[in-house]
Order: structure tokens, then sequence, then C-alpha cells
């Protein structure tokens, strides 16, 4: 099913749920992102690259003339419906938590006038893509536009925060919002976490072709329930100790980017364990993240992979943050003809593997991935899936 007949589809059935006039129906077209370079260092205000692809959330919606919201999804059963006047609390793992955190973020300072009905729908499965990010960026838009508002790519990036940061609880960074909002088709985001300062560096397709492959490993447990924010805290440890021993001041939260390189290079070594691999984690990161920016805008793919393969390696023995299902995946990529480069996506817990590769060897990379994966875990024999994804532009209201 192609994109349009997708969102005439969801179209239809949000008008046959409410009967709302299809003059009044809105899309917001959200994609999912990947991070070729750049891995769990944004919440340690570090350099990240991102991009997004054409896989997304889609959200059918309409004005509604009282202040209630009502959502249905097509992926999960159940309706989500309350007052923008009385924002229930978050009940761990529910779908609705996005709409509910998004209505309470845009109250903060913002008058909503009115709720919405919607219908939202992810062809993708969940896990690696932040996908979480990707709807709570839809909501937000949806109500922004339902209530006239306009806000600035900025705001949407920090209201999107608050929803994962402080209604969720999850203590990640700005990179998946910023990603989701800020990208173009075709182009490598670059982004400082710190300075929130950003450039796009296209893609020179006269030097190379690829695409994006996408393998989801069948496991979808959540970022609260891993040890996501443990690693979080470590990085915090590990940059207060550096600054203290150093005489710097020492703010409330401190973050890894306040360690200036020359004092990690002088008191990185010190660092007990696990402490010491995190900093490393994150300093031979940033370093790959300005080198990758580099072979990307002179087209060389060969040199961004070798950077990816070792960010995936870092990731594995630095940061330790992968399980036996995406090491496998990692290690089948890594020594597959064909594949340029890959690395776990999102926090490596769970989810995805993704990989830029060369589109010649598509059917030998499928081929592989379907002979040696559910083999070595035959407990997602029925769950993974291998999907092979072009660049999009940033999230939007749907030919507006």
């Amino acid at each position: 099913m192609s994109t349009e007949e997708q969102i005439e589809k969801l179209k239809a059935r949000l008008h046959e749920r409410t009967g709302c006039a299809e003059s009044d129906v809105r899309v917001v077209y959200s994609p999912l992102r990947i991070c070729p370079l750049g891995a769990h260092v944004d919440h340690q205000d570090g350099l990240v690259t991102g991009m997004t692809i054409d896989r997304a959330i889609v959200l059918a919606f309409a004005p509604r003339r009282d202040r209630h919201i009502c959502v249905h999804s097509t992926n999960f059963a159940g309706q989500v419906k309350f007052a923008l006047d009385d924002v229930p609390p978050r009940v761990a793992g529910d779908w609705g938590n996005f709409i509910r955190g998004a209505a309470l973020a845009l109250q903060q300072e913002h008058s909503l006038r009115g709720g919405i009905d919607a219908v939202v729908e992810g062809k993708m499965p969940i896990g690696g893509l932040s996908s979480s990010a990707a709807v709570g960026v839809a909501y937000l838009l949806a109500l922004e536009a339902a209530n006239e508002l306009t806000l600035t790519l900025e705001e949407n990036i920090q209201l999107d925060r608050y929803v994962e940061n402080v209604y969720l609880g999850l203590q990640n960074g700005i990179l998946d919002q910023s990603v989701i909002l800020m990208s173009d088709r075709d182009h490598l985001t670059y982004l400082d976490c710190q300075s929130v300062q950003f450039n796009k560096f296209p893609t020179l397709a006269d030097k190379g072709q690829f695409e994006i492959l996408v393998v989801h490993s069948g496991l979808t447990k959540t970022l609260t329930g891993t040890d996501y924010n443990k690693r979080v805290g470590e990085c915090q440890q590990a940059a207060q100790m550096m600054l203290e021993w150093a005489g710097e001041p020492v703010p409330e939260t401190p973050r890894l980017r306040m360690v200036s390189e020359e004092i990690y290079a002088t008191m990185g070594d010190r660092l007990p364990a696990p402490l010491d691999r995190r900093a490393r984690h994150f300093f031979t990161e940033i370093g790959r993240v300005r080198e990758g920016a580099l072979a990307w805008q002179e087209g060389d793919l060969e040199g961004m992979g070798r950077l990816i393969n070792a960010s995936g390696a870092s990731s594995i023995h630095n940061y330790e943050c992968g399980c036996p299902h995406l090491i496998t995946l990692y290690n089948i990529l890594c020594n597959c003809p064909g594949v340029y480069g890959a690395r776990f996506s999102g926090a490596g817990f769970r989810g995805a593997c993704i990989a830029l590769t060369n589109p010649a060897y598509r059917e030998e990379i499928k081929v592989a991935i379907d002979a040696q994966y559910p083999a070595a875990h035959p407990d997602v024999a029925d769950l993974y899936s291998v999907h092979f994804c072009q660049p999009e532009d940033s999230a939007r209201l749907w030919n507006e």
C-alpha cells in the first residue's frame, strides 16, 4: 500500500468513526529516523548525525468543538479519551501516554481551545527508529494545527523532550525529535546537541549509491524497562568526577560534553570501571561523528561505513548496551558483502540494527540474514523483519 493509499484509508476511517466533515480532516506525516553516527551521546550534549526514512507515523485528525481528545490506533486496541482540563498521569506501557504528554506539554505555555479526534497508524515494528518521538511530534503538530498555533522547530523539539523526559521519565536527549523535525530528503543532518546548531550535508549520489537497511530484531522491550537510564547516570557520574579532579565547576546535572578533551586525556585513565568505558565511548564517538561528516561530504561511503562499524563495536564493548539478538545481527551485517557499515539503532537493548548498503547486494543481504539470524535465535524466527528504506523529508502536515 502506498503512502497516499494509507492516508486516504485513515481519513475514511476517521470520518466513519466520528462523522466529521471530510473537509475538516487533516493529516500529519511524521517519519522515523536513523542515526548513522552519534550513538548514546545526545543525552550528554554530544555531536550526532541522523536522517529520516520513508517509514512514518501517520495521523489523521479533525478538530473538536469541545475540550476533549479521542484517539484510535490501528496498531493497538482500545481508544484514548480525556479532557484537556484533566490530563491523566502516565500509565506504564500505555500507547496513550504520548497524546496525553503532548497535550500537557503544550498547555504549559499555550492555550488549547479545543481537542481533536484522531486515528494513528505506524507501518514498522516498534523499536530502534524512535517511533516514540515520531508519534509525539505527530500529536504536537496535530494539536497545534487544530488550535491554529504556529511554533518554531526549536519549540517543538523542547515540547517533545518534555513529553519524553518529564511525562514519560526517559532521560534521553534531543537527537530523535530534532532529526524528525529538521531533516531534508537526501541529506545527512549534523547536530550539536549542546548548542542545538545543525548543518545538512547533501548526498553525493554521483560518488556512490546507498540504501538504508533496517532489520528489526523481534524484541520490543521499552526503554524505561531497560538499563538506558542507568547508562545516562553512569555518564553523568564520570563527568562529575573528571570535572572535580580538574577543579572545574560542577553543575547540578553534569554531562560529558562539559569535560574538555584535554581534561579527558589527562583524567580519563583515573575513572573506575565501568565509568571509564562509558567515557571512552563518548569521546571516541564524538571523533567518529566528526570524521563521518567529512566522509559523507566527500561521498566516501566505505569510509563512513567503517566508522559506523566502529560505533557498533564501541556500543558493545564500551557502552555495553547490546543484547544477544542485536549483537548477532550486527555481526551478520558486518560480515555481509554489500554492507558498508552497521550498528544498533536506538538504545541497543531491543529494537533494530541499521546499515548503509549497496542496492546491488539487496537480495544477497536478505538471504544472509534469513539464513543466519532465525537459526541463532529461534524465539524470534516469526517476529523479525527486514526493510530496505530511502531517505525522507521532515515531519509535516501532509500536502500543506
